[in-house]
């Protein structure tokens, strides 16, 4: 058994964490913006990608089972693959939480056409998360090539991470989760397991990248690698202001939280964390860690975080700057009030919708997209499969 299993079995009489203080959560309800469904009847999307106007407009959207939907004007069309055999479709892992996962066009789209894939690769005995590059033409994705894959493949079909941000300079970050019972390799040198990675566009390695060249007790760093120590990634955005990099993961129970991402840097998990393990026990002894950075933001109880965007636009004049956060478990759309670089206030929008938000992105007009995986749309306690909807929130 694992150094920090033993180390959580044998503090399982230690009792529970103390939610960690945090700024105080107001609310406001969906009646107080305007709420418009761009598309509905999806089967548990997963992301959501807006197409640049000059490139013909409209949204992208993952389905975690493997479909991909373009939405233009309220119609969806499926999208194929064409042009392989450098992606195959049978390579994509659907069980748990694995399969389609993030879409992001790139930011030279209009010219190039390009689009990039996260996925779930592999099978039961061999899987982890994967990276591919294609050309939207106007229902395929032509020419596929995977130009990243994960490494070494694990069990687990949980925790793959998944999103894609990419940061000023042209390259690209790719978050990659710890596998859930494979925790420890957060803090390995010689695993992509609970890292952020940073790629060239065609999948290779930048020279300035903070790891590359290095070593831990002796052990060579995979070169991708651009920060260590996180759980499960699932969200991931970059401040079109400022440059600056944010992400969230989930704690186990409790211990959600937001960061600002420094090149080289370790986050702490699972040496530190405001969470518990789901049997009630103590992971570590430290909330904190000599070293390692801790949360801007935190979530005890956990809200299962999923979707980040830093808000920039004039629709919403006070959230410049602001953290747009969806939760799962918590059923809403959380706005964190940043203040340089900190965490001053939160609040709770569209709780009344109950719907379980994957994914929140600012649209080039400023208003906000908002998609829910699923909501119960009859009433009877369970949620519906093809309930999926996208949203737009703008202000009355």
């Amino acid at each position: 058994m694992r150094k920090l299993m033993m180390m959580s079995a044998a503090l399982i009489l230690s009792g529970c964490l103390e939610p960690q203080n945090a700024p105080e959560l107001t609310e406001r309800s969906s009646t107080e913006f305007n709420v418009e469904t761009l598309a509905e009847g999806m089967t548990r999307p997963w992301a959501v990608a807006e197409i640049p106007q000059e490139a013909g407009g409209g949204f992208l959207v993952t389905e975690i089972a493997g479909g991909i939907v373009r939405v233009v004007d309220g119609t969806s069309t499926a999208l194929a693959w064409s042009g392989g055999p450098a992606f195959a479709p049978e390579d994509l892992f659907v069980s748990g939480q694995g399969g389609m996962l993030d879409i992001a066009p790139a930011p030279d789209f209009p010219e190039t056409r390009e689009v990039y894939l996260s996925y779930a690769y592999g099978n039961s005995d061999a899987n982890g998360t994967a990276l591919v590059r294609a050309r939207l033409d106007a229902t395929t994705l032509a020419n596929p090539t995977v130009i990243f894959r994960a490494s070494p493949p694990k069990q687990a079909a949980s925790h793959f991470g998944g999103r894609i941000a990419f940061l000023p300079d042209d390259t690209l970050v790719l978050s990659l989760g710890d596998g859930f019972a494979y925790r420890e390799d957060a803090q390995k040198a010689d695993t992509h397991l609970g890292k952020l990675i940073r790629l060239t566009r065609d999948g290779g390695v930048p020279e300035d990248n903070p790891f590359k060249g290095q070593e831990k007790d002796g052990v060579a760093f995979k070169p991708q690698i651009y920060s260590m120590g996180h759980r499960n990634v699932q969200g991931l955005a970059i401040d079109p202001e400022t440059g600056v990099l944010w992400e969230h993961e989930h704690g186990p129970r409790g211990g959600d939280e937001l960061n600002r991402i420094e090149a080289g840097a370790n986050y702490g998990w699972p040496l530190a964390t405001k969470g518990l393990d789901y049997q009630g026990a103590k992971i570590t002894p430290f909330q904190t860690f000599e070293g390692m950075i801790d949360g801007t933001h935190g979530w005890t109880p956990s809200i299962a975080p999923s979707g980040l965007a830093i808000y920039r636009g004039d629709l919403f004049p006070d959230w410049n700057g602001d953290a747009l956060v969806g939760g799962l478990a918590s059923r809403d759309l959380r706005r964190v009030d940043l203040e340089n670089g900190k965490s001053v206030g939160e609040e709770d929008l569209l709780s009344d919708l109950g719907g379980r938000v994957r994914d929140v992105r600012v649209a080039s007009d400023g208003a906000v997209l908002v998609l829910i995986e699923a909501s119960d749309l009859d009433g009877d306690g369970e949620d519906d499969p093809d309930s999926g909807q996208l949203l737009r929130l703008s202000p009355k």
